[in-house]
């Protein structure tokens, strides 16, 4: 029997704001327990909460970078529960009218000839206040909550059940989390909490229309563990209806140390939560001038600076579409470019040579000890023949290392170009004048010959000799 998934995603997204979302204490991550919790954070009586503007500005750009409604009117509501980290007993969020309405992310699945694009339908998107955090075990088996975190202002993303696969639902996790960054509202800093998915999984049979029972996966912060939660679930949840049984709704949680999925407790409904307006907070009006303020410092987004990468540079969809991956990636090679190289070596080198480097030592492009500039300085060098290909790696290697500028290490590597044609027709009449054999298999049809050749003039002239030039004049000495 054929079984379909069908996935969809709630992203709690933190907010890059200084302050909480609805008092002035500082969101700052790595502070010692409790000393950015505030009388807010705390719920003192009498406290009032007054709204982070930042935040709102933050969700409107959001909005306008996913093409969605943006609500002239949102109302906060009180989410009630008790849990030991939220002192309040209640949750400020967003309910019945978010600040964010639908709206569309696209997405590109798997690479080469398997790839496929696909729309994925945004929900809503609702500001809230995150909680605190249970620290157990901290002091002689005790526990410990430590409120720091509580009122962080979080953007509550939440997708329709468009996906169909773990890789689908990854797709738009990372599209999501990129974009998220490019546009300045989060740090994407999975580690510290930045970006948390929830992931709600059911299965039914192929062809059927009613959707099955899901069950949310709460608090995924890797991509890797992503994939291994929703795989290990989906299997499950298969397993468990071909044997007969019945799913039911559950929040889960994932371990990574057993790769397998747990149920924590029954899955809330909305009604469990009594939503009621909070009486503390106006309705949030967001005006047409409040839109444009935002849309005025909004960034060219991925889509379109893709575009523009192919018209005004002339370069294939798929750089174009690997240099705006990341804006920090798309800013490096916008200033190679603007320092003078070529577009196309540009490209080849930023996502080859010096991604290769930053992903063997884990480090972010930000962090290259090549700038653009001096990129482009090697790149400029092999563009006026200089050196050439195999010679800019050696330049590029201990650039890295900080051996020095461009000009110094082929100087003192002894690694410039030999472009004068007398001296390499005399390399390539050595060449020749011992490759008999060779030369008579080139002209008997084998073209591999011809490039042996080439291979024995740059051995003989160490690598130095212009290829380009060693072409020209041997096949016109074969000729």
């Amino acid at each position: 029997m054929e079984w379909e998934v069908v996935i969809g995603l709630e992203t709690h997204v933190q907010l890059q704001t200084q302050s909480k979302i609805f008092s002035g204490a500082s969101t700052a991550f790595g502070a010692e327990p409790n000393t950015q919790a505030c009388v807010v954070s705390l719920a003192m009586p009498g406290v009032l909460p007054v709204l982070n503007k930042q935040a709102v500005q933050c969700a409107i750009r959001f909005g306008l970078a996913i093409d969605a409604e943006i609500a002239n009117r949102s109302v906060f509501a009180r989410k009630n529960y008790f849990y030991p980290d939220l002192p309040k007993g209640y949750q400020i969020s967003q309910y019945e009218l978010p600040v964010v309405g639908k709206g569309h992310i696209n997405i590109q699945v798997g690479s080469g000839e398997q790839a496929y694009e696909k729309n994925i339908r945004i929900t809503r998107a609702h500001l809230e206040e995150d909680a605190g955090k249970s620290v157990h075990g901290a002091q002689q088996g005790m526990s410990g909550i430590d409120l720091n975190r509580a009122g962080t202002p979080l953007l509550e993303i939440v997708t329709e059940p468009d996906m169909r696969s773990a890789a689908e639902a990854v797709a738009y996790a990372k599209k999501l989390h990129e974009l998220v960054q490019w546009i300045g509202i989060c740090d994407g800093n999975m580690q510290e909490g930045s970006f948390r998915c929830d992931v709600n999984v059911s299965v039914r049979r192929k062809g059927e229309e009613k959707l099955g029972t899901r069950r949310e996966i709460k608090n995924l912060n890797s991509f890797k563990f992503m994939q291994q939660a929703i795989e290990y679930e989906t299997r499950w949840q298969i397993e468990t209806l071909e044997d007969g049984g019945k799913i039911q709704q559950a929040t889960v949680l994932f371990n990574p140390d057993t790769g397998e999925t747990r149920a924590m407790r029954s899955k809330e409904e909305a009604n469990d939560y009594r939503y009621f307006p909070d009486p503390d907070l106006l309705p949030l009006a967001i005006s047409a001038d409040d839109i444009d303020a935002v849309k005025q410092h909004m960034p060219e987004l991925p889509e379109a600076m893709k575009q523009r990468f192919q018209s005004q540079y002339a370069l294939p969809d798929y750089d174009a579409n690997m240099l705006t991956s990341s804006r920090a990636v798309a800013d490096y090679f916008v200033a190679v470019v603007a320092a003078g190289a070529d577009a196309k070596l540009a490209s080849n080198w930023v996502m080859g040579n010096v991604a290769a480097k930053l992903n063997l030592e884990e480090k972010s492009i930000a962090a290259s000890p090549i700038n653009p500039t001096q990129l482009a300085e090697l790149i400029k060098r092999i563009q006026d023949g200089t050196i050439s290909n195999n010679a800019a790696k050696q330049v590029f290697e201990a650039m890295w290392n900080g051996e020095g500028e461009v000009d110094s290490i082929i100087e003192a590597k002894g690694l410039k170009q030999v472009s004068d044609s007398g001296a390499i027709e005399a390399i390539v009449d050595e060449v020749l004048a011992a490759n008999d054999a060779m030369i008579q298999e080139y002209k008997s049809g084998k073209d591999k010959a011809f490039n042996a050749l080439v291979g024995q003039v740059m051995k003989a002239s160490k690598g130095k000799a212009n290829p380009a030039q060693v072409n020209e004049i041997l096949k016109k000495k074969l000729s």
